[in-house]
């Protein structure tokens, strides 16, 4: 992770002067300085569409001849073999006769019913399984909550990443994040009207790492701030990796959620939908002459430095008691 310490003073000169000579040179990939209805407009190029690489579509031909469709239940079993993440599930009750190979059989129909949203009176009816309606209910309302389910996707998570081999795979140390609405019930708390969806409903938050795995995801409402949400899952998804790059959309990046990255030693890279129009600070004044090719996205104000000087303690001291609450 990159360190905070370091002098941000010069880390922003550094990084306007890398800028200002690669607008010179040409070599930003597509990034500009252009004029937008009069107004200076920072213009960045979409990346093109790659092509599938040609070994990717044999290995994908191979696999489905050898195995074809892998059905989920099959899935679910064979990762159950491997890790045996049925055990994070203990009951809430003070003792508990049921076989241990029976309450895995129930675990693991359980979890799939709520994984796939069928629901447990549709499994129960569906399989040949022999477990009754009753028996798999009593099962979801003594093992599976919160705190076993988390502990048994760590568990999961872990478990992959330990099976990868990084000379193919590499190392999962970016992560993206964004949110989700699903509809819900008016009666239910959490529920509340969505500005931008239009509707009722909750948010999910998925943190997935740069191999599609998802670390972290939470519940949260629709006028929750997605830049906490997404502070949250780089700190407490309780997994192996080591996140250094953080991923996000517009809505998950905020001036505070820039700094807490600082901070916190990893990298905030949103996806900003205003990035044409945005202003670049200067980190002090009389110095524009320093990057001729940014003058034109360069704002009026500079950075207080005496001001963050001034509130350095209490900034550390809102980030450890803001971050240490909860964490793994």
């Amino acid at each position: 992770m990159g360190s905070p310490w370091l002098d941000p003073k010069k880390r922003l000169r550094e990084a306007l002067a890398r800028f200002d000579t690669a607008l010179e040179a040409g070599t930003t990939g597509g990034v500009d300085i252009i004029k937008k209805h009069g107004e200076p407009w920072i213009k960045v190029s979409p990346l093109g569409k790659q092509d599938e690489p040609e070994n990717l579509v044999a290995l994908k031909t191979e696999i489905e001849r050898r195995w074809g469709t892998i059905d989920l239940t099959d899935i679910l079993k064979e990762a159950e073999f491997a890790t045996g993440f049925t055990s994070e599930f203990t009951s809430v009750a003070t003792r508990e006769a049921v076989p241990k190979a029976v309450l895995r059989r129930r675990l693991l129909l359980v979890l799939f019913a709520l994984g796939t949203n069928m629901g447990i009176k549709r499994v129960a009816v569906a399989g040949k399984h022999g477990e009754s309606e009753a028996v798999l209910r009593r099962v979801r309302h003594l093992f599976v909550n919160r705190t076993n389910l988390r502990a048994a996707l760590v568990r999961l998570v872990n478990a992959t990443f330990a099976a990868r081999d990084q000379v193919w795979w590499g190392e999962g140390t970016a992560c993206a994040s964004d949110s989700k609405k699903f509809g819900s019930w008016s009666s239910n708390f959490m529920t509340e009207w969505h500005q931008r969806y239009r509707g009722p409903g909750v948010m999910m938050h998925w943190h997935l790492e740069k191999k599609s795995l998802c670390v972290y995801s939470q519940l949260k409402s629709c006028s929750a701030s997605e830049v906490a949400a997404m502070i949250e899952g780089v700190l407490r998804h309780c997994t192996d990796v080591e996140i250094d790059r953080q991923y996000a959309d517009t809505h998950g990046a905020s001036t505070v959620g820039f700094a807490f990255a600082h901070m916190l030693g990893f990298n905030l890279l949103p996806r900003l939908k205003n990035v044409g129009s945005a202003r670049l600070y200067r980190p002090a004044a009389g110095e524009d002459e320093t990057w001729p090719q940014l003058a034109p996205v360069l704002s009026s104000k500079t950075i207080d430095w005496d001001l963050i000087t001034q509130q350095y303690d209490q900034i550390v001291k809102y980030t450890a008691f803001g971050t240490g609450r909860g964490a793994c």
